[in-house]
């Protein structure tokens, strides 16, 4: 049996060794139920990790030659707005 302390937000670590034996990473879904004077934690779904160039929380585009956010030039893209108000 693992032991942690509750924090002043109600907050708890879940030991590292639990957390991988049950595939626990962050973005995971946990559900708590009350059982008698007993609580429950279920694991609702496993997140799979992605990679920042997946575009984690932001719509990608897979279309064949579409431009990445590495190519994009802030400086000509400025240059090209203050050319766009002249």
């Amino acid at each position: 049996m693992k032991t942690v302390t509750v924090s002043e937000k109600g907050q708890v670590v879940i030991p590292a060794d639990i957390r991988r034996q049950l595939g626990i990473t962050p973005g995971c879904q946990l559900n708590f139920i009350l059982d008698g004077n007993a609580l429950r934690v279920e694991l609702q779904r496993s997140v799979r990790p992605t990679r920042p160039e997946e575009g984690y929380g932001l719509l990608v585009c897979r279309r064949p030659g579409s431009r990445r956010l590495s190519a994009f030039d802030v400086a000509q893209a400025m240059r090209n707005a203050a050319d766009d108000r002249s």
